[in-house]
């Protein structure tokens, strides 16, 4: 917190290698009341990351040295900060290999200052807001444990009060869009869920959006519990195996 009870300010790290919009895009969301600190390469942004004190991470794909793609690589080796993604082209190639990389979201430059501030706020809400998930009693729900905070499916242990998941009894380390989406599916065991819900209910706004932000982050849940976890129902969604 800053002086008193007011709230310190939401920093922002701005990768950009183009000057123009590294200053107008920073200048922007300086007036919506972010502190933003920029860097006009990938290697100098990975060494303002590593210095610590931002929010939330917005990279450019093409960045001389390292380019936006390894940048989140590397970024989310150490932190499951918020990461948004700028593509001048919205390439698809681009768009894919950001989200595999593990950034949350991404938008297509050049974009709307108001678009973007929105994407940003979702982004930060889910990073300090998880949905509530109220197990149903015992004998209608069996892989709920008794503990009201707890959820067991198998050895997919989910501690909603905590925010902790565990596979057998290891911790994984999940990105906040990912922990959402796996509370999601884990409130609606057996559920088929279809792209659009998910994006309206996990991506935190009214965004009829590509469904590859879905896809993409369901595959690298799946890497992280188990790909027999999450079943493909073809046409339709997404499912959790009760």
């Amino acid at each position: 917190m800053a002086d008193g009870d007011t709230p310190a300010p939401v920093s922002i790290l701005l990768v950009e290698d183009d000057e123009v919009i590294r200053r107008s895009v920073g200048l922007a969301l300086e007036r919506y009341g972010y502190r933003v600190a920029t860097a006009g390469d990938g290697l100098t942004g990975l060494e303002m990351f590593r210095e610590g004190g931002h929010d939330l991470l917005l990279l450019d794909v093409m960045l001389p040295g390292l380019d936006g793609v390894g940048l989140c690589r590397r970024i989310r080796e150490t932190s499951m900060d918020p990461i948004l993604m700028m593509s001048a082209r919205g390439d698809a190639l681009d768009i894919v290999s950001g989200l595999e990389a593990g950034a949350d979201d991404y938008v297509v430059k050049p974009v709307d200052t108001a678009v973007l501030v929105a994407r940003i706020r979702s982004l930060l809400r889910r990073a300090v807001y998880a949905p509530a998930v109220a197990p149903a009693a015992a004998p209608e729900r069996p892989e709920l444990s008794a503990s009201s905070s707890h959820l067991r499916f198998g050895d997919l242990v989910i501690d909603t009060a905590g925010l902790e998941v565990s596979v057998a009894g290891r911790p994984v380390a999940l990105a906040p869009t990912e922990l959402r989406l796996l509370l999601e599916f884990a409130a609606n065991p057996g559920i088929v869920l279809d792209r659009q819900t998910l994006l309206r209910n996990v991506w935190d706004y009214g965004w009829d959006g590509d469904s590859r932000v879905v896809d993409l982050c369901v595959q690298r849940l799946r890497k992280k519990i188990g790909a027999e976890r999450i079943e493909t129902v073809r046409g339709f969604g997404y499912k959790l195996r009760r």
